[in-house]
């Protein structure tokens, strides 16, 4: 899907998909550190639709490189980075009462108990708040998104399920 946003012509991306498929099977076992295969996968994408670009400005001279992919480190530029900025704008469309419980605990990193003591509620309702604030987030978000996971439950892609998300 990440190839798909990023190239506009299905062919080329079911190619470019191709090459980065060879490049793992040919080079995977210099991988060193196996929690390391995640970005290197990402990067070889990466890597692939900036080769796309420039092999075709080269042939074309017209189309200027996606400004996203202009030095767009790993750690800066995932799935999960763009997913919680997705949250973040989506925690304003909660009540506010949960606003408040996740913005004060996520946000400001305070306890369960530190946000029960400020906002003059239980530990156990404090907790239930926090709980219920997530809650209603993962319900917006599954109703915006299909998500694709890694085995450690990461997000390795999405989909938005319609362009009002």
């Amino acid at each position: 899907m990440l190839i798909k946003r990023r190239v506009p012509n299905e062919y080329d991306a079911e190619d470019i998909l191709q090459d980065i498929y060879c490049k793992i099977h040919n080079n995977i076992a210099s991988v060193q550190n196996q929690n390391k295969i995640q970005p290197w996968i990402y990067r070889i994408t990466r890597n692939a639709i900036v080769d796309y670009y420039r092999r075709r400005d080269r042939t074309l001279a017209l189309t200027p490189l996606p400004d996203d992919l202009v030095n767009e480190p790993w750690s800066e530029v995932n799935a999960n980075a763009e997913i919680a900025y997705c949250l973040k704008n989506m925690i304003s469309y909660l009540p506010e009462k949960y606003k408040q419980a996740i913005f004060l605990t996520e946000y400001q990193n305070l306890t369960q108990k530190e946000l029960g003591a400020r906002t003059g509620i239980s530990l156990t309702g404090a907790k239930s708040r926090v709980q219920r604030a997530r809650g209603k987030l993962k319900e917006m978000l599954l109703g915006c998104c299909d998500l694709e996971f890694d085995r450690s439950g990461s997000i390795i892609d999405y989909k938005h399920k319609s362009s009002a998300c």
